[in-house]
């Protein structure tokens, strides 16, 4: 059974719209299937990813074509990592050796001859961002031999957004801009690619956190997280091989309530179940609690049960009560 895990960055999810405060969430549904396909906004939290064995990291515009049918995701095995920074400097050189040592990464830094500039803004109550420099960055980084990109830049934010997120919570300011700069390298590069933050902290800000944002308060360095990711990230392939993944392998998406993006409709255009879990809000109000289109659960404890009845091959219906008669179609 395949499935597949999605949570939007930008949209202030209450599960996953944090620091890889979706974590738990990636183990539990991935003991429910063979294969569980995620982003990286899912697992990544600065120096943690517990994303489980079976799970495959993948950047969220490859995803989109993923479910579309345009691209297969080829087996995980570990990858040559190439890291793109602004400055190679202690921080970023320590964070890659540190990564070598604990996962056994192959990974190299580049130097970029035009540091990437990212600017975070919160626009009509969501996430976004202008990414410039980014074509340069394509360019340069197109000279190595890697199978995976990690970029560990800073990003601009005025630090009173910053304080007011770790302080009452609320919307990811970062996320958005990450996704953009995400998204356009990874496809000019056709590669996979995930961004984390360096010089992010609010200096001498030293209070205690909402427990979804507590890494973020006490790392300085965001980029561990990703490179476990993409160490054994799949590489994207134009036919299907032995062992790797196409649309028409996946069983299900389990998103959050009220989001409708390229994902959904991928799905509902190829008729894979959509599992919606209202416990995980987002700030978004694409449709209505009940819409058709969707299965609606309360939370993912119920996503997890409707997965492994699914797995079983066991109607969810039969293990609920009342068990109704069974239903007579009218004569056409």
């Amino acid at each position: 059974m395949n499935l597949v895990l999605i949570i939007p960055t930008g949209i202030g999810c209450e599960i996953g719209g944090h620091a890889g405060d979706a974590n738990p969430v990636a183990k539990l549904i991935g003991a429910c299937c063979e294969n569980l396909v995620l982003h990286p906004n899912v697992v990544n939290a600065s120096d943690v990813n517990e994303m489980p064995e079976n799970g495959w990291y993948v950047e969220g515009s490859c995803l989109n074509r993923f479910l579309r049918g345009e691209i297969y995701l080829e087996k995980p095995r570990p990858n040559k990592i190439l890291i793109a920074v602004n400055k190679a400097d202690w921080q970023s050189i320590n964070a890659v050796s540190g990564a070598r040592a604990t996962i056994g990464a192959n990974v190299q830094i580049v130097e970029l001859e035009q540091p990437l500039v990212m600017i975070a803004r919160m626009k009509d109550g969501l996430a976004s961002g202008e990414v410039i420099n980014w074509e340069p960055l394509v360019a340069q980084v197109k000279q190595y031999e890697f199978d995976a990109l990690g970029i560990a830049t800073p990003i601009t934010i005025d630090e009173a957004t910053l304080r007011k997120y770790f302080q009452a919570g609320g919307v990811n300011p970062v996320g958005g801009v990450e996704a953009v700069a995400s998204k356009l390298i990874a496809s000019a590069l056709n590669k996979p690619v995930a961004h984390g933050p360096v010089d992010y902290a609010i200096p001498g800000f030293h209070e205690i956190v909402d427990p979804r944002t507590a890494i973020e308060i006490v790392t300085q360095n965001f980029i561990h997280c990703l490179l476990k990711g993409l160490n054994k990230a799949p590489r994207l392939g134009a036919t299907k091989k032995n062992g790797s993944l196409g649309a028409e392998d996946v069983d299900l998406l389990i998103s959050p309530m009220g989001c409708l993006g390229e994902p959904h409709e991928a799905c509902l255009a190829r008729g894979v179940p959509i599992v919606v879990v209202r416990e995980n809000r987002s700030v978004l109000r694409d449709y209505e609690d009940g819409d058709g289109r969707f299965i609606f659960v309360e939370n993912y404890l119920e996503a997890a049960g409707l997965a492994m009845a699914m797995r079983a091959g066991v109607d969810p219906s039969s293990v609920r009560r009342p068990l109704r008669p069974t239903t007579v179609l009218a004569k056409t």
